[in-house]
């Protein structure tokens, strides 16, 4: 009976210890797993993750613009059906590639897109800045521009439109004898008596947005907007210089600028 409990005593432990084993092998069965799933799952992100440099095909596209001084360039494709369209743009830039396949542009290379990487909110840091052509004729011309801040990838920043800070801050009224431009304080007024302007031709009021010129001058962004008073006749333009303010770009300052022939009529 003796020799018998004996034996079941070394039945059990023997299960117990296959038990331990099969559990350690198991262990490291599951953490070697795990770093072949870690190092797959780097490897993955590394591909996929936004901002990282990937494998990007430029077939079939052209590149547009091109910084002179960075590693920044823009390619878009030449629309089938309408040839004088730029399309589903792309910027590489540095090495990165994002997508924008909604933005436009014309194809007439006077009108080419412009790229400017330069501080222009005074953080010490470039913003990248496209200003794009979505149009043009006699007496017009139709621009958009894209702002970005870079922290981990490009970050698109708002910009105010020029046509809602003329409405917001821009009084105007016209007959034709006179135009008047007030803006905060100041005012202009313009003589056109001198000028024979035939009332039929004459806009109801001031016009602006025909002509919409995004500049970035001294490292600041401008947005210039012609005063239209008939099909091709302006009294000047208004002048917006952008600040970054409350995390987008706003109005610093809005002057009027007579034209040169009738800056001696401008009370």
């Amino acid at each position: 009976m003796k020799n018998g409990w004996i034996l079941i005593i070394f039945i059990v432990l023997g299960v117990f210890s296959l038990s331990i084993h099969s559990e350690e092998a198991t262990l490291f069965s599951d953490a070697s797993n795990k770093d072949e799933i870690l190092e797959s799952s780097y490897i993955s992100s590394d591909v996929k993750m936004p901002g990282i440099r990937e494998k990007v095909s430029f077939e079939g596209y052209e590149i547009v613009a091109k910084s002179t001084e960075e590693n920044i360039s823009l390619y878009a494709k030449k629309m089938e059906d309408l040839e004088s369209q730029y399309r589903d743009f792309k910027i590489d830039f540095k090495g990165e590639t994002y997508s924008r396949p909604f933005w436009m542009n014309v194809t007439n290379p006077t009108y080419a897109p412009e790229i400017f990487y330069e501080d222009i909110n005074k953080d010490q840091k470039k913003e990248l800045i496209i200003i794009l052509t979505l149009g043009y004729g006699t007496g017009a011309l139709l621009e958009e521009v894209y702002v970005y801040r870079y922290t981990n990838g490009l970050i698109d920043v708002l910009v105010d439109d020029p046509i809602a800070i003329i409405n917001k801050n821009v009084k105007t009224k016209l007959t034709t004898e006179k135009a008047e431009i007030r803006i905060g304080d100041k005012e202009y007024k313009i003589d056109l008596a001198p000028l024979q302007i035939n009332p039929t031709n004459l806009f109801e009021e001031i016009a602006f947005g025909g002509v919409i010129k995004y500049e970035v001058k001294d490292q600041q962004l401008t947005a210039t907007l012609p005063a239209q008073i008939t099909a091709a006749g302006y009294l000047g333009e208004i002048v917006i210089v952008y600040e970054f303010r409350d995390k987008m770009y706003q109005a610093k300052t809005i002057e009027f600028q007579p034209s040169e022939l009738l800056k001696k009529r401008v009370e």
